[in-house]
């Protein structure tokens, strides 16, 4: 009588997705949307895990991880909060590890309307000015302190509109809205090039670094598939990837 064989490795193939496939929570700062989507695609194909991606301000993030939200691990657009989160004993101590270091650019949709040393914002000719919410999102912190180390603050606060979070920050200068804005470098730049419109890019010494942080988050402790992401966002792959959309790596 004829019996199928399972061979040692048809039985593990059979059982390892199986046993191995999992889904991580992610919150990810808007400034990294883009590269996190390739990232999680690429994750995906080459573990058999699922990152189910969350975008938003890195301060909403954490006012709601402390309220009990599901997510397993923080993207953070700075160092500060996931330091905070480990602190307060909300992040898995010793998770922490820097993933970039974002770099902020005055653009515009326009092509041409942004100089290359930014002389447009001390011309002032524009009636909108658009950066993230200074007090969620690092990025518009770090717009805040361009500002002010340029001595233009008073005269631009009240042309200054704030986004939600970067992504929002965005859309108010793609759509128009707003005729140029402070944003992430990765949100106008791949592979080298910039996207579209016109841009400057904002000298390092007018703003505090912007170390973004990755953390394990308590409901992700111990768990296969968190530390299986934790390890990936440290590969040559994911790096290559992330150093594409402009962000320097530590």
């Amino acid at each position: 009588m004829w019996r199928p064989v399972l061979t040692s490795a048809a039985v593990l193939l059979a059982f390892v997705p199986l046993a191995q496939a999992d889904e991580v929570a992610v919150a990810v700062a808007a400034n990294f949307t883009a590269p996190m989507q390739k990232i999680a695609a690429e994750f995906e194909k080459d573990t058999g895990h699922k990152a189910v991606l969350s975008f938003g301000a890195t301060g909403k993030f954490y006012a709601q991880i402390v309220n009990g939200a599901p997510f397993e691990v923080l993207l953070s657009a700075d160092d500060e909060t996931p330091a905070k989160l480990e602190k307060e004993q909300a992040g898995v101590a010793g998770s922490r590890f820097t993933y970039a270091i974002g770099k902020l650019v005055l653009w515009s949709a326009k092509p041409g309307y942004v100089d290359s040393k930014g002389e447009v914002l001390k011309k002032g000719e524009f009636a909108r000015l658009s950066i993230a919410n200074p007090k969620t999102a690092p990025y518009g912190q770090a717009a805040m302190e361009t500002l002010d180390k340029l001595k233009l603050l008073p005269a631009l606060q009240p042309k200054i509109v704030q986004g939600e979070n970067i992504s929002q920050a965005h859309q108010f200068v793609a759509t128009g809205n707003a005729e140029l804005g402070f944003v992430a470098l990765s949100q106008v730049y791949v592979d080298g090039k910039l996207t579209s419109g016109s841009m400057w890019q904002v000298p390092g010494t007018l703003y505090s670094p912007i170390r973004q942080d990755a953390v394990v988050l308590n409901k992700g402790a111990g768990k296969p598939a968190v530390q299986a992401l934790m390890t990936y966002l440290k590969s040559a792959k994911a790096r290559a990837v992330i150093h594409s959309y402009g962000y320097d790596l530590p």
